[in-house]
């Protein structure tokens, strides 16, 4: 073995070098939670270049996101001293974009075609509603848009649909064939439609397909549990003339599911192509008490391939296990415990809380809060500063006072009422020149008949809900006040609508609301209400 071959492998666990040093062909990597995997792939490809003598032009990596693919190319260009440029290393969205800007022709589009937002995509879905005269409370954009997507996500386009008498799925049908064309000829296409385009360039152009089979010998891709169907099909053309392949992935770890993601493509992946598995289980993260539990959790997981994480890093503190009676009991204990070891000399800096849903937080952030810890939410916003739970508080707010105008602007069209822009800045305008509140100015300017029939309409409906819940409000207790608000006013309907992760989250924040109302104690002040004002 020479130098430059014993340099590469020293570094590397059996399990590691089993993966690196791989005869050509086709590999599953079955990777653990903390197992090097970005090792493994980065030290494939300096395989495949210093000793099976592949041409950098002949790789081509995959991974799921962009920081992953610039890390991919650091780590390349560190452990073999040149730069990666020849090989293709980026995500699939990313790798596809670059495809269709050079065979743009082929795929059918313009030369400069744009691609979509989310929201972008979220107002020609609207636009195209409104032009099939479909009532859009109905059919909101949002879940037509959620559809489209899911659609692209399985390779279909509309006339795959078989909507066999079903009202949802040939109205949806409609709105997609529409969308298709308002995107055509607009000359733009959207995210998920980066992925689908890709795949027909390969099955529409046989040639174009061989000529990227011949250049792209050597496949590699990165968290393969998470990709969806239309990826597979992607990389299953291109690797079906002879490439090497290898893929990485965990079938533990597959948690996006909601979005497209196929667990099933692992184990699809080896009967497609009869690969060797190799099981990466040592781990260098964790210790082996923590590992003991995870894996005996894991071990209830159904249709899984298997594999044991251990490490050799020692056995490790023992778990601490504390059932709380309540949330506020959880909360409690957390707390006590941050302060117990901060006293032992641990820093805050080395202290973390994990929870399983945004809406967890609250609880946390009031017990540390009362007791002066100063804390940092990562990765998403603190309870209250949360949009969902800033038009809730902006309602209960207007109820009690009609003239709190940010109160009136945050929600006189949220969720979406048929009150536009124009008609908002026809008040401030009004408002400014009587200086009165908005509230008032509403009330001027639907009596003196200056907004048009449809806004009136619009403003009313708005106004007869303010008055209403404000009724209510004189005699429900706070959480059934703020029950009664989040779903009167729409807003629980209008985030169950988003669907996926985020309008979940947003539904849960929500009823997260209702719970603190629920804690708060006003009885024994006979002068406040439920609201907090005299």
């Amino acid at each position: 073995m020479n130098d430059d071959i014993s340099l590469l492998l020293n570094s590397l666990n059996d399990a590691q070098r089993q993966a690196v040093a791989a005869p050509l062909g086709r590999q599953l990597v079955l990777a653990g939670a903390g197992s090097g995997k970005t090792r493994v792939l980065v030290h494939r490809i300096a395989w495949l270049i210093q000793v099976e003598r592949a041409s950098p032009h002949s790789i081509l990596s995959v991974t799921f996101t962009n920081k992953a693919a610039a890390e991919m190319r650091h780590r390349i260009e560190q452990l073999l001293g040149m730069s990666p440029q020849g090989m293709w290393v980026g995500t699939f969205h990313g790798l596809a974009h670059r495809l269709l800007r050079a065979h743009w022709q082929e795929a059918g589009l313009s030369q400069n075609f744009q691609i979509l937002d989310s929201d972008d995509q979220q107002r020609i879905v609207k636009r195209v509603i409104r032009e099939l005269g479909l009532d859009e409370q109905r059919w909101p954009a949002r879940q037509a848009q959620w559809f489209i997507n899911g659609q692209k996500d399985e390779g279909l386009r509309p006339q795959h649909i078989q909507a066999a008498g079903d009202l949802f799925l040939s109205t949806m049908r409609s709105i997609y064939e529409a969308y298709e064309a308002a995107c055509a000829r607009a000359g733009v296409i959207d995210f998920s439609e980066l992925l689908l385009r890709a795949l027909d360039l390969w099955r529409n152009n046989p040639s174009l397909l061989e000529h990227y089979q011949r250049r792209f010998q050597h496949l590699l891709v990165d968290e393969f549990q998470d990709t969806n169907a239309v990826q597979y099909a992607w990389l299953k053309h291109l690797a079906q003339n002879g490439a090497s392949l290898m893929v990485v992935g965990d079938d533990d770890q597959s948690i996006y599911g909601w979005r497209g993601a196929k667990i099933e493509n692992i184990q699809q992946f080896n009967e497609d192509f009869s690969a060797e598995i190799i099981r990466l289980e040592q781990n260098y993260r964790s210790t082996d008490t923590i590992l003991k539990a995870a894996n005996g959790l894991i071990a209830h997981n159904f249709g899984r391939l298997g594999k044991e994480l251990w490490t050799d890093t020692g056995e490790g503190e023992a778990i601490t296990l504390y059932a709380g009676f309540n949330e506020h009991d959880e909360a409690r204990y957390i707390v006590e415990t941050i302060e117990s070891e901060f006293k032992k000399g641990s820093r805050r800096s080395e202290m973390a809380i994990l929870y399983r849903s945004n809406a967890q937080s609250r609880v946390l952030e009031e017990a540390l809060l009362r007791e002066k810890i100063p804390y940092r939410i990562y990765g998403g916003l603190r309870f209250f500063e949360r949009a969902e739970i800033k038009n809730a508080m902006a309602y209960l707010r207007l109820i009690q006072h009609r003239h709190d105008d940010a109160a009136l602007e945050r929600v006189i069209n949220v969720p979406p009422r048929g009150i536009g822009e124009k008609t908002v800045e026809a008040l401030r305008s009004a408002a400014r020149a009587q200086n009165t509140s908005l509230w008032q100015a509403l009330h001027d300017l639907v009596g003196a008949r200056a907004v048009s029939g449809r806004a009136a309409s619009a403003l009313n409906v708005f106004v007869e809900l303010i008055d209403t819940l404000a009724l209510k409000a004189e005699d429900l207790s706070l959480h059934n006040l703020v029950q009664q608000i989040i779903e009167q006013t729409g807003l629980v309907t209008f985030h169950k609508e988003e669907k996926g992760e985020k309008g979940q989250a947003r539904v849960e924040n929500l009823e997260e609301l209702v719970s603190a109302a629920r804690s708060f104690d006003f009885s024994g002040d006979e002068e406040m209400t439920p609201l907090g004002f005299p």
